[in-house]
């Protein structure tokens, strides 16, 4: 009976190995990025909704009543350290500088980046806005890929909000 049970334990320790394996192979070869949401970018004042799966959080969560992860999703937008137009710049910088991020569009008051892990390779989508009107940057992070995140979207908003506040 133990040597059953050490058989089998062997070939559960194989069968997870090589789905791990295999795994971080799809991550390597481009598998797991998905595809960039065709929506992004404000639209009437708005950035996109927040993700139907507890992977994402939005500054504007509470504009769409109703959502299913509204509550789950709501961060608070980001203070201005200066004006508008230098806050986002500032904002960039600090983006550009943060090991696998890519900011794909940047103008004076927006930008939207790309986030990459780099093992399995998963892509998160990260936007920030000066909201002239509120007078903070909007913000909206998301992933692309899978029903949960472990607080990695939440982390990245908040520590680019922490960069922001340091002198």
């Amino acid at each position: 009976m133990l040597a059953f049970f050490l058989t089998m334990l062997k070939w559960l320790l194989i069968v997870v190995a090589s789905l791990a394996v295999l795994g971080v192979l799809a991550g390597q070869f481009g598998l797991l990025h998905g595809r960039a949401p065709q929506d992004l970018g404000v639209h009437e004042g708005k950035l996109k909704a927040p993700a139907n799966t507890p992977n994402s959080v939005s500054s504007q969560a509470d504009l769409w009543p109703g959502h299913p992860r509204q509550a789950f999703a709501r961060i608070a937008p980001l203070a201005l350290a200066g004006s508008g137009p230098a806050t986002i710049a500032r904002l960039k910088n600090i983006v550009i500088g943060t090991p696998g991020a890519r900011v794909v569009t940047a103008d004076e008051d927006y930008i939207r980046a790309e986030f990459t892990t780099p093992l399995m390779r998963f892509t998160d989508d990260l936007e920030l806005w000066f909201d002239r009107k509120a007078g903070v940057v909007q913000v909206r992070s998301a992933s692309r890929l899978g029903e949960g995140d472990m607080g990695a979207n939440r982390a990245r908003v908040e520590a680019l909000r922490a960069r922001l506040a340091a002198p």
